[in-house]
Order: C-alpha cells, then structure tokens, then sequence
C-alpha cells in the first residue's frame, strides 16, 4: 500500500484514495463531499470513473444509438441528414443515464429489450471503457496536480470494477497500477445492505454490466426457470432477478481486492459528515489491517 500507517496517511500532503464497492454505498456521496470540502483542506479532484467511461470511451456509441432510434422519425431524419440537428448525450456525475440507457437489458423488444448478442457486444463494449477508464486514473493524478493544483485525489469507481480485474493475480495490469498509484478502500456493506441495495433495484430497474461467464449462466437458468425464449423475456423482471444474484457473485471479488488495501464499512462511512471525517476513518482503517 502507499501509506504504510494510519499517521503517514494523515500526514501525507497528497492523499490518494480509490472507494470501490456495490452502488449505493456511499462512493460518489464521499467523492463529492471532499470535491466539495474547504480549499484549506488542500483540496481534492473527484475522478469518476462511471463519467469517463460515457463521456470518453462510450459517447459515440451512446450518441449513435440516440441517431439510429432519431432517423426512424421521418422529421428528424431529414433535420439529421442535413446537419439541421445536433445530437448529444448529457451525461453529468449525477444523472448517466444515457450510459445506462445504452447498455439496455435483454429480451422482448415490445418492452425495450435488446436481442441477446447485441446486448452482448455492448457489454463487451462497457468492459474495455471501464478498463480503460480505469488505467486513466494514474494520468489524471498528474492532470489535477499539474494544471489545476489539486493537492488530493479521490478515484469514484463503477459499482463493476471487480468484474473486470482479477485481483487473485499479482500482475493483474489494472490492480498493480491502482495499487501503486491510490490507497484502495473497499466500502463493504452488511446484510441489511444489501436488501436494502435490492429493494431498491426492485423499484428502478437499470442496465449494469456483469461477466461474461455470469450472465450467460444467468440467462439460461432464468429462461429455463421462467420457461421463456428471448423474446418473450420481460427485460425488467430479468435485471431483477439477475440483481441479487449479481450482489452474491461480487462479494468474494470486492473481497479479494480488499486484499490490495483496506475495508470500511458502510454504517462508518454513514458517519462521515466532513473531510476530518473522512481521514480519521481511513487512517483507523490502514492501522487496523
């Protein structure tokens, strides 16, 4: 790790700090109370890692499918073809919807489902962004120093980060540069967590990205379960069903990565209100590991 002590954490002038976890935990609510935090506090560059990925890796596919669904509309197919019309999509740290809308789910088209192999690609598509996206973040280390003077960093990873590493492998490329370059905190949450984590899925359904290997297990057995082909699949009550599933699955993996650095839990990082705060929390998580 890059603080060997809690003491050396708190007395760095350059912390770096990567929150990883299920979504919902608390990682962009941290992220943005320390983007938030008084300048005296050194201040802290907030790199997300959900933003990159649908502004730099997947807007020109976001942007497409937004055209595509567009030129199905006879008066927006000629603005399109004339140039009389922009397209774009919005994403902010708040609202990235346009990436989760692209991604989609599988099954009936009535209900805004994908055929299975497009969803397919796209989540392959998704898993080369995040890894990219990822091996950013030591760029933007530098970036945030060298032009706008941030003495702190804080990396908000995607809820999916531990589908795409193999933190059991010391030369995984991705956990040997994040490890080397941020102290990794794993926000882990309780069982209480994470019922609540699927209550609210339950409410609002949206695409996430998963393993390959585990999806395709997934959609066989919930088609077998439910008797349905991909056509008749209702893509919501798949993501649902998926949803805890997915939650099971990650645990281990979000474990294995804690292994590279600390764990907090979830009703701490609730407790935390201000950047003192949050330093004291990950200084007594470095000193107890």
């Amino acid at each position: 790790m890059i603080y060997a002590t809690g003491a050396e954490y708190l007395a760095s002038q350059q912390k770096r700090v990567l929150l990883f976890g299920m979504s919902g935990l608390g990682k962009t609510h941290l992220s943005a109370m320390l983007r938030d935090s008084r300048p005296d506090a050194g201040g802290w560059f907030h790199y997300s890692v959900d933003y990159r990925i649908g502004t730099r890796y997947m807007n020109e596919f976001i942007a497409d499918n937004f055209k595509r669904e567009a030129m199905k509309v006879p008066l927006l197919r000629e603005l399109l073809m004339t140039d009389s019309v922009y397209i774009a999509s919005n994403i902010t740290f708040d609202n990235l919807a346009p990436l989760s809308t692209y991604l989609g789910k599988p099954g009936d088209p009535a209900k805004g489902g994908l055929p299975f192999v497009e969803y397919m690609i796209r989540q392959e598509q998704h898993r080369k962004a995040e890894v990219s996206a990822m091996l950013d973040t030591a760029h933007f280390i530098t970036r945030a120093d060298n032009i706008y003077g941030y003495q702190n960093f804080v990396c908000d990873t995607s809820g999916s980060i531990c589908e795409v590493v193999e933190a059991q492998d010391a030369d995984d490329p991705v956990m040997r540069q994040l490890s080397q370059s941020l102290l990794l905190v794993w926000i882990k949450g309780s069982d209480d967590h994470t019922t609540e984590l699927v209550r609210r899925f339950d409410r609002a359904p949206k695409p996430m990205y998963y393993q390959p290997g585990f999806l395709h297990a997934a959609w066989e057995e919930y088609r077998a379960t439910y008797d349905k082909s991909e056509q008749t699949c209702d893509p919501d009550h798949f993501v649902r069903w998926t949803y805890a599933r997915a939650l099971a699955h990650r645990q281990p993996r979000y474990a294995a990565m804690a292994g590279w650095g600390v764990t907090v839990m979830a009703q701490e990082v609730a407790a935390v209100t201000d950047t003192d705060d949050f330093n004291a929390l990950i200084a007594r998580a470095i000193d107890r590991r």
